[in-house]
Formats: structure tokens, C-alpha cells, sequence
């Protein structure tokens, strides 16, 4: 019972620190990507730490409650791709509504699941090792996630990508925009745009893993 408040009280407070990590990140506009997306301070990490701490199952439960809780910071503070869903081009109300659904399972509930996988190195791999891979892994996982949802809901957005932002002066859109077409361009377009946040996301976690990895505290524990 004792070992039970522990791991409750030590997941309730990396699940409060996670979601404050990206909170602070959400608020500052430059670090969000228009159609959702944001790069955050190793928000992820806190999640990981649990999955290595007590196990990939508790860490996927811990992590399926943070997902709950990004769904509902996303809405308040407007943030939310489930949001975006229901003005896709082509969609109309219940079309839009369908994704949004979709949307949800796929950018929240699966995307930010993935992340209490964090801890599937714990037993192979030395702490440090463990923890910096293991989200690396987690978070990689999560980008697929997303580069799914993408290429299946938002390929409306894609030429707009490649010809009416930053992104249109890169030598290779003008290539991509000649070449590719349909699912192929959608699918490189989802590629591309959640790698602008998710590639930096997934190197901060990582290295900050292996500084988070010195604390002592910080030890396997089994249920």
C-alpha cells in the first residue's frame, strides 16, 4: 500500500510538471507551428522518468492521462488540431466533425500514449543509456503518430505549405510541388511539418534525459 501511494503521488506530480512544461511552451507564439505543433522544454520527459521508474505499464497509464489532460489544455487554449478539423477545406460539418474524432485518437489519445513507452529500456540498458533512448524511442513513436494524422486529415494544407510559407523559398519545394501529387504529396507534407517541431522536441528530451539521468533519486523500482 505504501510502495501504491508512492508511485500515485510521484506520477500525479511528473504529470503536473509535464503538462506545466507545455503550458509555458504553448503560451510563447513563436515556438507553435500554425495547424498545431509546438516544441516544448523536454515536456515529454516526465512521462518517460515514470515508464523507467515503475514500468511501461504504469507508464502508459501515466501517460494516457496526460494525453486527456493535453486534449483539454489544447481547447481551452485554442491550440487544438481537433479544432482545425472541422475547417478543413472540403470538409463540411459532419465531415468535419468525423475528423475531429479521428484527429483525436490519432493526435492525442495514441500520440501522447506512445510517450509510456518510454521505459522499455530500463532492464537492457544502464540508466542514462535507458532513459535518453528510451525517449528518443517514445517520442519518435509519437512523430509517426502525428505524420499518420497528418497525411490523412490535413493534405488539403499541403500546397499551401510548399507555396505560401517560409517553406516555399526551400530549393526542394519547387521539386515537390512538380513531382508529387495526392497521397504522396499529403504524406510529405505531414513528413515534413511535424518534423519542424517534433525533430528539436525529440533532441532536447533526449540530452536532457541523460542530465536527468545523474539524479540519484531516479532508480528502478519494482512493483
Amino acid at each position: 500500500m505504501k510502495l501504491n501511494i508512492r508511485r500515485m503521488t510521484l506520477s500525479a506530480v511528473m504529470l503536473a510538471l509535464a503538462t506545466v512544461l507545455a503550458l509555458v511552451c504553448a503560451l510563447i507564439p513563436f515556438l507553435n507551428l500554425p495547424f498545431g505543433g509546438c516544441i516544448t522544454i523536454a515536456s515529454a520527459l516526465p512521462i518517460v522518468i515514470v515508464s523507467y521508474m515503475y514500468g511501461v505499464k504504469h507508464g502508459v497509464f501515466t501517460s494516457l492521462a496526460f494525453a486527456l489532460i493535453q486534449i483539454v489544455c489544447d481547447l481551452l487554449l485554442g491550440h487544438s488540431s481537433v479544432i482545425l478539423a472541422l475547417f478543413t477545406p472540403g470538409s463540411d460539418s459532419f465531415g468535419g466533425f468525423t475528423m475531429a474524432i479521428f484527429v483525436l485518437l490519432l493526435d492525442y489519445i495514441l500520440a501522447y500514449s506512445v510517450l509510456g513507452l518510454g521505459g522499455i529500456f530500463r532492464e537492457k540498458l544502464g540508466k542514462g543509456a535507458a532513459l535518453s533512448l528510451g525517449a528518443a524511442v517514445a517520442l519518435a513513436l509519437r512523430y509517426v503518430a502525428h505524420v499518420i494524422s497528418g497525411a490523412i486529415f490535413y493534405g488539403a494544407w499541403a500546397e499551401w505549405f510548399f507555396t505560401d510559407t517560409v517553406v516555399a523559398e526551400w530549393a526542394i519545394s519547387g521539386w515537390i510541388m512538380e513531382h508529387l501529387s495526392g497521397g504522396t504529396l499529403a504524406l510529405v507534407y505531414s513528413l515534413i511539418y511535424n518534423a519542424c517541431y517534433m525533430l528539436p522536441e525529440i533532441v532536447i528530451t533526449a540530452a536532457l534525459a541523460l542530465v536527468v539521468a545523474r539524479i540519484p533519486n531516479i532508480k528502478k523500482i519494482e512493483a
